[in-house]
């Protein structure tokens, strides 16, 4: 799909999250300004949770929110230098919990990649237009 605003991205995530379950997990994929952390506010919206909560976690790698249908846990993984620093974190907790995982920069997993998630690839096509590219990973 093409989004050609950040009001359109927000409304993305915001329909994802209606079919989001506990345990879900999504990464995200793209480059810096694609529009991630709009889509994951979008996310947060659609489990109810208030628009001015979700901030980028880039210094703290992982925030998570309770007030929504569901628990969300934001990963931003941005700063992360090597995966096996995120084992540390326990993020494995995260993941395969009662709540919807979002990961931001999860490329940089690399091997610790779940096996199954959706993969949303985010693409800048102009200063206002994005794509959005929604795929199951099993």
């Amino acid at each position: 799909m093409l989004s050609h605003s950040e009001k359109e991205t927000l409304k993305s995530g915001r329909s994802l999250a209606k079919k989001l379950k506990p345990g879900d997990i999504i990464c995200l994929f793209g480059d810096l300004g694609a529009g991630k952390t709009v889509f994951t506010k979008g996310i947060a919206e659609g489990l109810g949770i208030k628009r001015g909560r979700i901030i980028s976690p880039t210094f703290v790698i992982i925030r998570e929110h309770s007030s929504g249908r569901l628990p969300l846990y934001h990963f931003d993984l941005y700063r992360l230098n090597d995966p096996e620093d995120i084992l540390r974190l326990g993020y494995e907790e995260y993941l395969y919990n009662q709540g919807v995982s979002v990961i931001e920069w999860a490329d940089r997993l690399k091997y610790l990649l779940p096996e199954k998630y959706l993969k949303v690839e985010l693409t800048v096509k102009s200063p206002t237009k994005r794509s959005i590219k929604i795929s199951k990973i099993q």
